[in-house]
């Protein structure tokens, strides 16, 4: 009888995607090797460099006006806060809420709030000239929902503004664009 050798057959994986053994080179003989020295040449730090400098001289008055369009948002939003909530304490507690105004002092204040606008507005204040006094305007809410009627202009150094105007009648508080203003 004759016997048959079995042999093993053991498989080999291949060692990356494309079946091929990669032996890395080490890093000194790869930088050796390569077609152009690494880093950056002094003329393409130039253009890199003026590039940035353009784009920063661009982007700084931008910021600048971006920066006081938002103050000017902020000191509107914080005025027809503070009328509403004194027209809404007059409602509540019965008794009359004033609003007093400092336009020279940019300083609007009330029995709850006191607010001081940037220096870069200009405030004028229209009321009841029955109410104002000396340098300081005045707006009135009644407990029965009415007020004195009037409002307070924000303007800004490029000749943009922003009315905050309370009707006399329902003393209802609204903003908009004053006349002119782009």
């Amino acid at each position: 009888m004759a016997r048959t050798a079995r042999r093993a057959v053991t498989a080999r994986m291949p060692t990356s995607a494309t079946g091929s053994r990669v032996v890395p080179r080490p890093l000194a003989l790869a930088l050796a090797l390569s077609p152009r020295p690494r880093g950056f040449s002094l003329l393409e730090l130039m253009v890199v460099l003026a590039i940035a400098g353009l784009l920063a001289a661009l982007a700084v008055p931008n910021s600048l006006r971006f920066y006081t369009a938002m103050q000017a948002r902020e000191a509107a939003r914080t005025s027809v806060a503070i009328l509403r909530d004194a027209r809404e304490r007059a409602l509540s507690s019965g008794r009359i809420q004033d609003v007093q105004v400092r336009p020279v002092a940019r300083r609007i204040w009330s029995e709850r709030h006191d607010y001081q606008a940037p220096a870069s507005l200009r405030v004028t204040v229209h009321g009841a000239a029955q109410l104002n006094h000396a340098d300081v305007g005045v707006i009135r809410f009644y407990p029965e929902g009415g007020a004195s009627g009037g409002g307070i202009d924000l303007w800004r150094e490029d000749g943009t503004g922003t009315a905050v105007a309370v009707d006399w009648l329902v003393g209802r508080v609204s903003l908009h664009a004053l006349p002119g203003a782009r």
